[in-house]
């Protein structure tokens, strides 16, 4: 009997212990944002391409606002489009998605719109029988790359509308139609051309109790998987720009914020998040293959554009990449609808640069405040990788990495944010045969999905 009395006793203190620890387990995890599945799998895919194809790549010193100068639609005759071939090259840079901007500033649609007339259906390019974003969308399909639309309803310059979608005075509409076309256009994007992996904005949205169209509602219905990008600030998907357009993601890049402002799609002084934010929305860091500014840079003007170097590429994938930010990479098409050679061998030798130079060559997992890596014997290493399981939240508040040179262990670097990923090079390359991850400050218990040592 005594026995019995002893083991019930035990088996409910176990319980008990269980059960408290369980609860510490939810508590901590309820203080947490947690990223959607949608958000899981945009940070999965870590590398996406945006194209730029609009009326400036046929007059590049066209000038949407100023109002009423924009050129006939006949004028986008482009002789030899290829989406194929976009897709392949966005591919062979390493993006597992795109994003076509199938309106721009100018208004000008790159498909047959019935909301207005600014658009192919009244082009030279097949006789106005053609449709751009149902190409790319087929194209995307055809190479296993995620499909996004951009479609500005903060700019029109077609129907004089402008940050944040305000119609400006003298347009052709009035705000009450310009609403409607908005709407009109994006149930047009969402509905015919399947599923989207990711849907951009760019500027805001002027909400509705400001006047503005009541563009979360359609989204909800009709897009609700998408990750948004300068969406409504209700969106269940939302993520963010990182402040700049260079590649350069801040750091600390934490994945939540405390919320953003609607009518900009971004928080003033908040790029680089806050640390235990109640709302999920990690940055997305895009920047151009060309330069030369807003036209220059995004829109292909002429094969004289300066264009960034292959160690200015690999770099913006550690300032971007790996410091928990996805990279979107820009790509312009030209005059005649292709993505120019020297563009694609860029993008080319970048995806095949960034699978080997910071390649993992070992890895570790584990849970708790310290994680090993044992590479077995001294090995040269010039980088380390940490990634943390998202979807248990963003738990690592800081973080310090040592290395054992055989005799003792060494600071290599340390830092605070994580979150998806964390790529960190050391100052110079050391030989180490084991890699320690200390995580010095957390919020419930640490879970890392990777410790990985980036080999010379």
């Amino acid at each position: 009997m005594k026995n019995e009395t002893m083991i019930k006793h035990l088996l409910k203190a176990t319980m008990l212990g269980f059960a408290t620890f369980s609860s510490i387990i939810v508590a901590a995890q309820d203080k947490l944002a947690l990223p959607t599945l949608a958000h899981q799998e945009w940070s999965d895919a870590e590398i996406g391409a945006i194209f730029h194809f609009d009326m400036p790549t046929f007059k590049p010193n066209y000038n949407w606002r100023v109002y009423g100068s924009h050129p006939p639609a006949s004028v986008f005759n482009p002789s030899k489009v290829n989406t194929d071939q976009w897709i392949a090259a966005a591919k062979a840079g390493g993006a597992k998605y795109a994003v076509l901007v199938a309106k721009h500033g100018s208004g000008f649609s790159l498909w047959p719109t019935a909301a207005h007339a600014y658009s192919v259906k009244n082009s030279s390019w097949k006789s106005g029988k053609g449709d751009l974003v149902k190409d790319f969308v087929e194209s995307c399909k055809k190479y296993g790359v995620r499909p996004g639309i951009y479609a500005s309803a903060s700019t029109n310059g077609y129907l004089w509308a402008d940050n944040p979608g305000v119609v400006q005075k003298g347009g052709p509409v009035d705000q009450k139609t310009y609403n409607e076309i908005v709407i009109q256009q994006l149930t047009e994007l969402w509905t015919n051309y399947g599923k989207l992996f990711e849907i951009w904005f760019d500027g805001g949205v002027i909400p509705v109790s400001e006047g503005g169209p009541d563009v979360d509602a359609l989204l909800k219905k009709l897009q609700p998987d998408a990750v948004v990008f300068q969406g409504p600030a209700s969106a269940k998907n939302l993520i963010r720009w990182i402040g700049n357009e260079d590649g350069l993601a801040p750091y600390p890049n934490w994945s939540t914020t405390n919320g953003i402002d609607a009518t900009k799609g971004f928080k003033e002084n908040d790029f680089s998040g806050v640390p235990g934010g109640k709302i999920w929305c990690p940055g997305e860091t895009d920047f151009p293959l060309r330069t030369g500014g807003f036209q220059g840079g995004w829109f292909w003007v002429d094969d004289t554009q300066d264009m960034i170097s292959k160690e200015k590429f690999l770099d913006n994938y550690i300032t971007s990449v790996g410091r928990n930010s996805n990279m979107l990479i820009g790509i312009v098409v030209d005059s005649s609808g292709l993505v120019p050679l020297k563009d694609i061998a860029l993008l080319k030798d970048f995806g095949d640069a960034v699978k080997v130079k910071y390649r993992p060559i070992a890895t570790s997992s584990g849970r708790g405040k310290e994680i090993l890596l044992d590479l077995g014997k001294k090995q040269l290493l010039k980088g380390v990788v940490i990634k943390e399981d998202i979807a248990k939240g963003e738990r690592i508040r800081k973080y310090r990495l040592e290395g054992f040179n055989g005799q003792n262990w060494k600071t290599i670097g340390g830092g605070s944010s994580v979150g998806h990923k964390r790529i960190e090079m050391l100052t110079k390359p050391s030989r180490f045969s084991k890699i320690k991850l200390i995580l010095l400050n957390s919020e419930g218990t640490p879970v890392i999905k990777e410790l990985g040592a980036i080999g010379e």
